[in-house]
């Protein structure tokens, strides 16, 4: 099968061309797509979340909510002391 080289603008373009219906179809396949690595990149913040409780003598499973929430506050205001 032979390849076709578009631009980005050429690709737009095409796009707009395209009834609604068939865009809707191009942007469900983007989401998905996506979606992939959105829960690639979740499991690896889970991970890193869960060490970095560990390191600071926490439970990541064992907490609350709001527990959860303080603690990520904490990391990210320096000017703060962790609970």
């Amino acid at each position: 099968m032979p390849t076709l080289t578009l631009n980005e603008e050429q690709v737009f373009s095409l796009i707009q061309q395209l009834s609604p219906e068939q865009q809707d179809k191009i942007f469900q396949f983007l989401l998905e797509k996506q979606q992939k690595k959105w829960e690639t990149l979740a499991q690896k913040g889970q991970l890193q979340i869960q060490k970095i409780a560990q390191e600071k003598n926490k439970n990541w499973e064992k907490m609350t909510e709001e527990e959860k929430e303080d603690f990520i506050n904490d990391l990210i205001h320096e000017d703060r002391q962790c609970h």
